[in-house]
């Protein structure tokens, strides 16, 4: 199965989209049916143990590049998360893993499988950033095989189910950059005047230097 979409954010540039789309927790935050979203060594987690360890944790998105970069995607990375989704009539929570697989601003891919009950996908996802007159415009595409009891549904159900978790998504990503001051610029200004910050947001953003 295919999914792909364009969605506009307003008021806001490339640079702040990306320093926002690089936080794991701002996508906790904005993912619906997001317990949580952790970096994790081994591709194949134990699930038990992140659920008992991060189910009750009370981490906020910010714009404050320096807190970003600590814990900010990273090409090759693994993330563990546990997403629940309704599709038709069932609501499947999924054990899901995701690798960066590549990260550039304004370019992301990752690919990722997930498992619920007797359902469970793999995929490939990819993301790209364009500025446009009053805003940003996110290119997004998903290539996914599902097995098990939500395959037999079909796509007339999960294709209308995914475009409204992306449009949920990218609703609650322009909310967060709104209330977090990032279209402001001010976070992002405020470190790049200061030399040994613009490494900070260089890299978060994807530059190398001299560039």
């Amino acid at each position: 199965m295919e999914f792909s979409g364009t969605f506009e954010l307003e008021e806001t540039t490339t640079d702040e989209v990306w320093l926002a789309l690089s936080d794991p927790v701002m996508i906790e935050h904005a993912l619906p049916g997001c317990e949580f979203l952790v970096e994790v060594d081994d591709p194949d987690p134990d699930f038990d143990a992140l659920r008992d360890e991060y189910e009750d944790r009370d981490v906020e998105p910010t714009s404050d590049p320096e807190v970003i970069a600590e814990r900010a995607f990273e090409e090759g990375g693994h993330y563990a998360g546990i997403v629940g989704i309704s599709i038709g009539p069932v609501n499947p929570t999924f054990e899901t893993v995701v690798t960066i697989d590549e990260r550039d601003q304004p370019y992301m891919e990752a690919s990722g499988e997930g498992s619920a009950g007797d359902s469970s996908f793999e995929m490939t996802s990819w993301m790209d950033l364009t500025d446009i007159d009053d805003g940003v415009e996110v290119d997004w595409n998903t290539e996914a095989d599902v097995f098990g009891n939500i395959a037999g549904m079909g796509q007339r159900v999960i294709n209308p189910a995914a475009n409204q978790v992306v449009k949920r998504f990218f609703s609650s990503v322009q909310d967060e950059i709104r209330e977090r001051e990032i279209a402001e610029g001010s976070e992002v200004d405020a470190a790049e005047s200061n030399e040994d910050d613009r490494g900070i947001v260089d890299r978060i953003l994807g530059r190398s230097e001299g560039n």
